[in-house]
């Protein structure tokens, strides 16, 4: 027996090996940058790799990064970098190219949102109407159930009532004839 595969399924798996690709990616980069004693950032390691930046904190991932720059030494650090401090020039080039890379990245998140809208779209046109018939039953007869149960309780609430109604009229009654008792009582 086949187990059928929904297109929510498939974009759940294809999601998947692509996440288990970038990760595998990004450790690999991060061997990759210690072996040639290229300084280990967060940064470094998600331009290097070619992903996003949210992705070299993700768990399991980011411990990974945190134990190679804690391997590097201050001292390797220090010896790399002298004579190579940013300029402003270089800090300036560092922050348009990150402004654009923000850039880029909003119009992949708006392109592939648009995407998913159209997915999702396409698959409730999809929907069979046997399938919509069927539910649009089911709910109906979900109301009709809660109909009978509504008009049910009403019908015991307003007996319950004209019991009260009785009974208070008999209490009242009552009253009214132990007020009578009393008087005779008190004038004999």
């Amino acid at each position: 027996m086949s187990v059928k595969r929904t297109p929510g399924d498939v974009l759940r798996e294809t999601r998947k090996k692509d996440s288990q690709a970038k990760r595998a990616k990004v450790l690999a980069t991060v061997d990759a940058m210690k072996a040639r004693g290229e300084t280990v950032t967060f940064l470094a390691v998600a331009r290097a790799a070619g992903v996003s930046r949210w992705l070299v904190y993700a768990e399991g991932v980011r411990e990974h990064i945190e134990a190679a720059m804690k391997s590097q030494t201050k001292s390797d650090r220090r010896t790399k970098q002298v004579g190579r401090d940013a300029s402003a020039a270089s800090l300036a080039t560092d922050l348009a190219l990150v402004r654009e890379e923000n850039k880029a990245l909003r119009d992949d998140r708006d392109r592939l949102k648009k995407a998913v809208q159209r997915s999702l779209g396409a698959q409730l046109d999809q929907a069979g109407n046997k399938e919509l018939t069927a539910r649009v039953n089911e709910l109906l007869g979900a109301v009709e159930r809660i109909t009978l149960e509504r008009d049910e309780i009403r019908a015991e609430r307003d007996t319950l009532r004209r019991r009260i109604a009785e009974v208070e009229d008999d209490l009242a009654a009552a009253r009214a004839a132990g007020k009578e008792m009393f008087k005779r009582i008190n004038r004999a």
